[in-house]
Parts: C-alpha cells; structure tokens; sequence
C-alpha cells in the first residue's frame, strides 16, 4: 500500500477546486447536483457543475444568523466591608462598597461615601479584598472536543473558581472556540468569557492547519475567513520569511484585526516582528539578560508582550518550579474540579532542581524591565494548569521584581487595554 498525498497539485486522481471561500459543514443535495457548505453566518451554495468551472460568480449565498439575548444577572448587590483594589491607577480604597445592578457596576467608593439603595442586596465582605476578575490573556484550554462543547465542563468551572473570568485563546479549534463563546454569551454554559484568534495562521507543514501565505491577497483571505467567524484578533505562528509576517500584518492592518505573533525563542525574528507591527510577542524572549538596545526599541513600539511564564524558553520552564516547590495536586480548587486522574500524574510524580536552574527568574526579571518602560505586559497561564496557571504567572512576575499591584495590573487592567476591552472589564469603576 501506497499513502497519496491529497492537495491542490495532486495529478495522480481527479482533484477540483470548488471555490475559492473557505467554510465549513460541507453537504450536497439529495441529487448530488448541489454543494453546500458554511462560513460563520452565511450559508453557500453552487452547482457541481460551476464549482468545476471555478466560477465563484454563481455562488448563492444566504444569510442564517440569528440574534439572541445575552445572559446577564438582575436585581441589585452591595459588597459591603472589603479593601477594594481598583486598578484605576495605584487606587486602593480600604472599607469599600461595590454597588452593582443588573450586570454593571453602578458604584464604588469608601463605605460612608456610597448611598446604598434600600432595595439592595447586601454581602458583607469584611476582610476579604476585591479585584477586578482575572484576565487570562494567553489561555489555551479544552472549550470542546470534536466540535461537542460539553454542557459541563470541569476545566471552566476551575478556571471561574480562581477568579478568572475572561479568557483569551490565541490558537485553538476555530469552529469549537466560537462556538462556546456564542454559548457562554446566552448562558448555556459555564464558563468564563471566551475571545479568541481562532485556529492560527500555521506556516509549517500541518495537514489541516499550514495556512498558505505568499501575498497579500492570501493574508487577506485568511483574516477575512475568521473575521467572519468572530475573530477580531489572528495568531500568526512560525512563518519561514519575514515578507510573509509583513503581508500578514499588512493585511490585518487593512482589516482592522490585531495580529498576536508566536514567539520562536528567535530575538532576531521577535524584533523584525516588533519593528513590521505585530500587536504581541507571545511567548518569552529566550534570553537572562536584554540591553538597552533591545528595551529602547521595544518601549518605542505598542508591541504588548504576553511571557508566558508557564512555559518560559531557555531553560526549566515556571509550571515545573510550583510542582517542585509545592504540593499542587493538593489545592483545594484544583482536587475538587478536576478530575484526579488529570491533576495527579503531572503534579505528583515531578522532578527537583535547584533554584538557579529555574530559567524563569531570569525571564521575569526582563519582564519587569519591560513594564517599567510601559511596555503592556500580560499575565497568561497558557492553559498548563486550571485556572492556577495565571496566578503562578503573577506570582513569577514578583519574583521577577514586580510589585504585587503591578503583576495584579499584568492580569487585569493591562490586557484589557491591549484587547480593547477596557471601557467594559480590567477595572473596578
């Protein structure tokens, strides 16, 4: 037996190209004569006989959206009592009052300057403190599998129950991902708020994943096929040619679309990514120790930089370093939403190492050189461990130096900022 290789250059059978749109869900009609398939709100539809000709012209297209109302609480909640910590600049307001309705926040200020409405509920939270929800913003993770998305899912439930309650997924399964954010919007699941690139755009060999870019028209319809499927952001990923980020970045610019950029532990790649204006480094810069040169450069940008410190490059990445040092499958939150069989194998059975073989206190250190030069930096758990993920990413950027308010602001009001969401979430106001 012989394995053929099925693409667009194949001359060994009889291959057609039925259109240039991309989409999903492909059917034919119950004669065969008709091919149907979809692409986020549209549904397409042409004869066999003009997909043959590639006449894209005789495409019928139907438009099967829908609109429903999203979830939102009602009625109105006072959180009475609490150290309030705003992220509106270093605010910290001790005995607060939140005054929340219907899903927004109304109030927010010092107990004897917050007129609490007679018909509110009241939560006394004397002695706890309040952030605005955690802002994951490098978080790939299991929102579905062969298309299911699960009515209950114990990965999201771990993940709220850390306090994280917006996630971004730069690289995941397209048709899954929006899927599950559409559900979560009208309250069918569970879950945190889902943003996402979508699948990325691949540049190495992948069957079913290598995005094909050699112009900028190939950009172009790549950013339009998920545009159309909710994306406002794309994920380009191990590209081999430097013209091929910049048809891509080109593109998005044309398209209003931020372009997050996988960091290859390659600085010289990084930085030509940075100069043709890719809106972040995903991933850290493989190196103990960043000049002057380097930071200038980078702080000139409005390149965000996502370290994700889970799995920082160079060396022993962070995730081991909290299996050495702590006893993670015991964590109240983790051994009570997942399941054991998960959790224990991997944080168990761990190696040991010495500190100085932790590469991510070198990392860390850079990171926070960055943030002192206003360069938006971004907490992301990258999915390793639920919901923990992004609190070990804090935790590592203190270690790194930060002040534990600027790592909290590396969480919540810095990527806000940086996805354009800051008018809605990432601060308390």
């Amino acid at each position: 037996n012989k394995t053929i290789n099925i693409d667009e250059n194949n001359q060994k059978i009889p291959i057609i190209t039925i259109s240039r749109k991309a989409g999903n869900n492909i059917s034919f009609s119950s004669d065969g004569n008709i091919i149907y398939w979809s692409l986020g709100p549209n549904l397409y539809q042409q004869s066999i006989k003009e997909a043959a000709s590639l006449n894209d012209s005789q495409i019928t297209s139907t438009y099967i959206s829908f609109k429903h109302k999203s979830d939102a609480s009602h009625g109105i909640i006072a959180l009475v009592g609490a150290k309030i910590i705003t992220m509106e600049g270093d605010e910290v307001i001790t005995n607060g009052v939140v005054i929340i309705e219907n899903n927004h926040i109304k109030a927010v200020g010092k107990n004897n300057e917050v007129t609490i409405p007679d018909h509110a509920k009241i939560i006394d939270v004397a002695g706890k403190t309040i952030i605005p929800g955690i802002i994951d913003t490098h978080a790939h993770g299991a929102q579905g599998d062969n298309e299911i998305i699960p009515q209950q899912n114990w990965n999201t439930y771990a993940t709220m129950a850390f306090g994280v309650t917006t996630i971004f997924n730069p690289n995941t399964k397209t048709s899954e991902i929006f899927a599950a954010s559409e559900m979560q919007k009208a309250g069918h699941i569970v879950s945190p708020r889902i943003f996402s690139t979508g699948m990325s755009l691949y540049g190495a060999y992948e069957p079913g994943h290598t995005a094909i870019v050699n112009s900028l028209e190939d950009a172009k319809f790549h950013i339009e096929r998920l545009n159309a499927v909710g994306a406002f952001a794309i994920k380009m990923h191990h590209h081999p040619r430097r013209e091929q980020y910049q048809q891509i970045i080109s593109a998005a610019r044309e398209l209003k679309t931020m372009v997050l950029s996988e960091g290859g532990a390659l600085l010289q790649q990084d930085l030509g990514k940075i100069a043709d204006g890719a809106s972040s480094i995903e991933h850290s810069m493989a190196l103990s120790k960043v000049y002057s040169d380097v930071k200038q450069f980078w702080s000139a940008s409005e390149t965000a930089y996502m370290p994700t410190l889970v799995v920082s490059f160079g060396g022993i990445s962070g995730e081991h370093y909290w299996y050495d040092k702590t006893e993670v499958w015991k964590h109240p939150i983790l051994s009570k939403f997942v399941p054991q069989d998960v959790l224990a194998p991997r944080s168990m059975r761990r190696f040991t190492a010495p500190l100085h073989h932790y590469n991510h206190f070198s990392i860390a250190k850079v990171v926070t050189e960055m943030y002192d030069l206003d360069v938006i930096i971004g907490a992301g758990g990258h999915g390793q461990r639920e919901g923990l993920g992004v609190h070990w990413a804090m935790w590592m950027m203190a270690q790194g130096g930060m002040t534990p308010h600027e790592a909290l602001k590396s969480a919540t009001i810095r990527p806000a900022k940086h996805l354009g969401l800051d008018n809605n979430i990432g601060s308390i106001k």
